[in-house]
């Protein structure tokens, strides 16, 4: 019984596996064109990481950051692609590359089923690797200008006095010296300051992309004076007062110090720390004003430089207050209206110069109300000082405000004309 189907199958099997492959023919075509295949661009550059680099080397040059993929896909797979970017990746491999000039291929990795890499542009990358290099060299301090007269400035000192420099070997090699400059010029003490450090190739030139370690160094200079010169203060001499009703605000010298010299140092040593210039007429004096005024020295001591000072004098009155009563005027009525002002007098306080308030006169001032635009009606208002004299101000008015009653002006009533009554002039008789 079993050799008739075997019989029967042995007949039939070319026509079922027919069958079979038409019907897998169908769904396919079935599934195909529910969801045709696209063949695109993906829409975003996918970054290109760098693996399995010797720690030892390094990349040189630019090197592209990304590479253009085109896709072959379903478009349900597109959806996918699109709306995940992690879903691509691209890398290209440099374990067991060594210095040198190298190609290498860029690969890529689609996470998702079912999809084709067409094309990657670019297909591989032309890169250079270099050793990692390590020198150490000593720096180069220039320092630029120099101290006044009088000063010396002694031998420099640096911490630290050498650099690290890493980077690659063409870059480290190109490295002549470290350098830094430190300025002194017009310095009368020890200077310290912080400097960059700069790289330099054999024409002077900055050398980019290494690594100085540390990249800035501390640098002490000392200045000292030399022997017979002393550095000292100015103090100013006066004579007379200024002006009445006047004060003196302050006393400016530049240089508020001068250095002096002598060929016998015991001479400077012996100054008390500052010298004294000739006197300055103040007498009657009303303003600022300044003026060149020559040091008054010891026999034997000479001053480095100009032996003259400018000295500015700073002058300002002496202020005082003044409390004055004055009548309240009106302004700018609106004409057929009356105004009412209370109170009629206010006090005015005033602030200024006690010479311009010594002759002060109560006909100088004036306070108003300016009732322009103001209607029938009661009005609270801050009266204005009128007329100050310069450089006085007001410091207080009482009151500070006045009510001011706006009224219609009553209309004239007239009056009668008398009307004379007659009178007979008799007549004489003949």
């Amino acid at each position: 019984m079993l050799l008739v189907p075997l019989r029967w199958l042995g007949k039939n099997l070319g026509t079922l596996i027919l069958s079979f492959l038409l019907a897998l023919v169908v769904w396919v075509s079935a599934v195909t064109a529910a969801n045709p295949n696209k063949e695109n661009e993906y829409p975003r550059p996918v970054p290109i990481e760098i693996i399995g680099q010797d720690s030892d080397l390094l990349l040189m040059g630019d090197i592209p950051t990304s590479v253009k993929i085109t896709l072959n896909a379903p478009n349900s797979v597109w959806t996918q692609l699109i709306s995940d970017e992690h879903t691509i990746r691209a890398w290209v491999d440099l374990s067991g590359l060594g210095a040198g000039r190298h190609t290498v291929p860029v690969q890529v990795q689609v996470s998702l089923r079912p999809v084709r890499v067409v094309s990657v542009d670019p297909k591989e990358i032309g890169l250079t690797l270099e050793p990692l290099v390590t020198r150490v060299l000593t720096i180069n301090l220039q320092v630029k200008g120099e101290p006044p007269q009088g000063y010396k400035a002694d031998a420099p000192t640096m911490n630290p006095g050498q650099v690290s420099i890493s980077g690659p070997d063409s870059l480290v090699s190109k490295v002549k010296e470290v350098k830094t400059t430190l300025n002194i010029a017009g310095a009368t003490e020890k200077v310290v300051a912080t400097l960059p450090l700069a790289a330099l190739d054999a024409n002077g030139a900055s050398v980019k992309g290494i690594t100085l370690t540390p990249d800035s160094m501390v640098a002490t200079q000392p200045i000292e004076l030399l022997g017979g010169y002393r550095n000292v203060i100015v103090k100013v001499v006066t004579t007379g007062q200024v002006a009445n009703g006047y004060k003196l605000t302050n006393i400016f010298v530049n240089p508020p110090n001068v250095i002096v010299f002598s060929s016998d140092p015991r001479l400077v040593d012996a100054l008390p720390g500052y010298v004294e210039t000739k006197p300055l007429d103040l007498a009657n004096a009303e303003y600022d004003f300044e003026r060149l005024v020559e040091i008054n020295l010891p026999k034997g001591i000479s001053v480095v430089g100009d032996p003259k000072v400018l000295v500015q004098v700073s002058i300002a009155p002496i202020e005082s207050s003044l409390t004055v009563s004055l009548h309240v005027e009106i302004t700018g009525l609106t004409p057929g209206l009356l105004a009412e002002v209370a109170p009629t007098t206010v006090d005015i306080i005033l602030s200024g110069p006690v010479p311009v308030l010594n002759t002060l006169k109560p006909s100088d001032l004036r306070v108003k109300v300016d009732l322009t635009g103001f209607g029938v009606g009661t009005n609270q208002i801050i009266p204005v000082v009128d007329l100050l004299p310069p450089r006085v101000q007001v410091v207080s008015i009482l009151p500070a405000t006045v009510e001011v009653v706006i009224v219609e002006a009553p209309t004239p009533t007239p009056t009668p004309t008398p009307v004379p009554t007659p009178t007979i002039t008799p007549t004489p008789k003949p």
